[in-house]
């Protein structure tokens, strides 16, 4: 009887094989937001914010569940509506937001953490944060205490990061232009 074959990904032809073509339908649609649940909101807006230069879009309070939102993206401040019915729907059409959700309460509860995806059951993985230069980018993060997965020369796929952010979620610091050496 012959061996099972090495387990391995699909090639290429297989992989766009499994793809069908958009629906006009969709012809509008856009990824638009990535939700992670943080334990303290000010621990996670001060990281978004300050360390990897995100900013607040919007916030947005449920009292009557406990909960808030804070959405964050890649853009200039003064371009966010500042009147509060031309601010929603402008939030929501941002490509690729942070939407960080705080449940009440958690910031004062010792025992409560959230499982980032990166170890068993694994599942969620990262999000990607794309930087002009990744060595630089690290030294700055490192002189500001950031916790590393991965520095840049680590590991085989060297130029590029994995850093954590207060809950331990895993973010992937890259340089578009060198990723096509990584592939």
């Amino acid at each position: 009887m012959a061996a099972p074959a090495e387990p391995s990904g699909l090639t290429d032809e297989a992989a766009y094989a499994a793809c069908s073509e958009p629906d006009a339908s969709t012809k509008d649609f856009i990824f638009q937001q990535t939700m992670l649940r943080v334990k303290d909101p000010k621990k996670s807006l001060d990281f978004y914010t300050r360390i990897l230069g995100m900013t607040l879009l919007q916030k947005f309070d449920f009292p009557t569940m406990k909960f808030s939102l804070y959405f964050l993206a890649y853009e200039d401040k003064n371009d966010i509506p500042k009147d509060k019915a031309e601010r929603t729907p402008w939030t929501f059409s941002r490509k690729a937001t942070l939407e960080l959700t705080h449940n009440w309460g958690t910031e004062n509860d010792d025992s409560q953490s959230y499982h980032n995806g990166n170890s068993d059951p694994r599942g969620f993985g990262h999000i990607g944060i794309a930087v002009p230069d990744v060595y630089k980018a690290c030294k700055r993060f490192e002189e500001l205490g950031v916790k590393f997965v991965k520095k840049p020369d680590d590991g085989k796929m060297k130029g590029l990061a994995f850093v954590q952010d207060p809950d331990g979620y895993w973010i992937e610091i890259l340089n578009p232009n060198h990723m096509v050496t990584l592939t």
